[in-house]
């Protein structure tokens, strides 16, 4: 009989049940031994109960008791690297040396919260002293800084089981806020989130942080997803996954009573234009990082470079047969999971059967893996804009290359693209004054712009900006990775006329925590 692991509900595990699901290898398709119990309803309810006594808690701590939690926890995460290199594989396909990454990058955005928290100056601490002589009327004393807004509901990502999953950006920066957070788990990688999940709550224990600062759930988007997103406890939401599903979680929140915030990062082509003055010297190199960044974790990253616009004639002909040598030596590699596997097919399906769209190459998939490998397609400017099915996202190691004529015609393409996450430029700074325009446009609708760069590999610093305008996210004016993503779970509040000592430290006159404050 399979042993059955059960959701953590801060302290305490769950009941085992009878609704049972298991997770699969993607290279194989076998069914994977342990069995994963989905959490009841009263189990949720528990978890948002905690969650909700946990919120006034943890909006008290300060910010060198936050910053311990989440160095106890990331220390934690790079003890586990080895199990995490046996168990992750089985259950992504993703290889050892990405494992080791991605626990890296993910303890390493833990200790940069950390140091936020312990430098403080985050919450954008604003004094305006009383006037009381100021005539007309005169002025009360007013101090404004940012405060958690509660318990989040956290969404695990499939396709990051560590950087955007159960201890990942969201999770972070929710903590680093001060809010308790309840995360469901991805049902594609169960093992590695209880892996996680485990450390959580071992981290949440030893620093003595109340018992609903973190729980975990387990179960479908669809039902999990729903009873946490619409009960009253949680106050935000953070997703990263598909835009049918981030688009969901966005209704339900919006049809609550008391509508709450959903950060959902969704869908993004991710557009490269060369410009006309990228010299063919350049392309042998242009085509080996286009193919790399396209085919990284068999394209299964967010910034995947999925559009190139291209001059046409000779230039065009030359960098289409280069990518296609390059993109030809790339091995098929397994997708996360048969979900996945299958959407890029129909994306590929819906593609291939335009009229105005050339196969290039098609390499073939298995039947009982996950198993995808690289794959361009072709057309013409002209037809890109009048066919809105070549606008969407295919997600997966596919290329599709949209050849112009007139450089000028390219900002007809900024009007007609979506919201995306990043907007790449290659070329000569020349090109970049002659088409300031463009890259004018682009702002609009891209979070991040790349110059001779591509997009794939996210810093995690101070200044990125992973988020863009709908529908690569549900809220263009925020970020899940970087410092910023702490703004996600904050609010602005202002004390009037309060005694200094029943102020905020942040606020108090003498500044007793150092920090760089706005006074007037």
């Amino acid at each position: 009989m399979s042993k059955v692991e059960t959701s953590i509900l801060g302290f305490a595990r769950g009941e085992k049940g009878n609704l049972l699901f298991h997770s699969k290898d993607p290279r194989t398709g076998d069914q994977l031994e342990t069995a994963y119990a989905h959490a009841s309803e009263s189990e949720i309810s528990k978890a948002c109960e905690l969650a909700e006594k946990a919120s006034l808690p943890m909006a008290s701590l300060g910010g060198m008791e936050k910053a311990k939690f989440l160095r106890n926890l990331a220390d934690r995460l790079d003890s586990l690297v080895e199990e995490l290199v046996a168990i992750m594989p089985l259950e992504t396909g993703l290889p050892e040396p990405r494992v080791r990454a991605e626990t890296g990058r993910t303890s390493g955005q833990l200790r940069m919260f950390a140091r936020l928290l312990e430098t403080g100056n985050w919450v954008d601490a604003r004094i305006d002293r009383a006037q009381p002589e100021r005539q007309p009327m005169p002025k009360p004393d007013l101090r404004a800084m940012l405060r958690p807004v509660g318990p989040v509901a956290v969404f695990c990502a499939s396709n990051f089981p560590l950087a955007f999953s159960v201890a990942g950006g969201d999770s972070a920066s929710a903590w680093a806020a001060g809010c308790p957070v309840i995360v469901k788990a991805h049902h594609a990688h169960p093992g590695t989130a209880l892996l996680v999940g485990r450390a959580v709550s071992e981290a949440v224990r030893e620093c003595n942080l109340p018992e609903g600062a973190f729980s975990m759930l387990y179960g479908s988007g669809s039902t999990v997803g729903k009873s946490l997103v619409t009960d009253p406890a949680i106050r935000a939401v953070g997703f990263t996954g598909s835009r049918s599903g981030g688009r969901a979680l966005f209704d339900l929140a919006n049809a609550r009573p008391e509508p709450i915030p959903v950060f959902a990062e969704m869908s993004s082509i991710n557009p490269v234009f060369v410009l006309p003055n990228l010299a063919e010297s350049q392309l042998e190199e242009f085509v080996s990082g286009l193919s790399a960044s396209a085919t990284l974790g068999v394209g299964q990253f967010c910034t995947n470079p999925g559009i190139v616009f291209h001059p046409g004639g000779d230039f065009g002909s030359r960098l289409i047969d280069l990518y296609l040598g390059k993109m030809k030596q790339v091995e098929a590699g397994p997708m996360l999971h048969s979900g996945i596997r299958e959407s890029f097919d129909q994306g590929l399906n819906r593609m291939e059967a335009s009229k105005d769209i050339a196969v290039v190459l098609r390499s073939e998939i298995d039947t009982q893996g996950c198993l995808a490998g690289p794959c361009i397609l072709k057309t013409k400017l002209e037809d890109f804009l009048t066919d809105t099915t070549m606008h969407e996202e295919v997600f997966g190691p596919a290329t599709l290359m949209v050849e112009y004529e007139d450089a000028n015609e390219l900002m007809k393409v900024a009007e007609k693209l979506e919201g995306q996450l990043t907007a790449s430029f290659f070329g000569t700074i020349e090109d970049l004054n002659a088409h300031a325009d463009l890259v004018e446009s682009l702002e609009t609708k891209a979070g991040r712009l790349i110059f001779n760069q591509f997009p794939t590999g996210v810093e995690v610093c101070g200044a990125i900006v992973h988020g863009g305008p709908y529908p690569a996210t549900t809220d263009g004016r925020s970020t899940s990775v970087g410092e910023g993503a702490i703004l996600r779970f904050v609010r602005p509040v202002c004390y009037q006329g309060f005694p200094d000592d029943l102020l905020p430290e942040a606020l108090r006159e003498a500044n007793p925590l150092g920090i760089t404050r706005s006074e007037s």
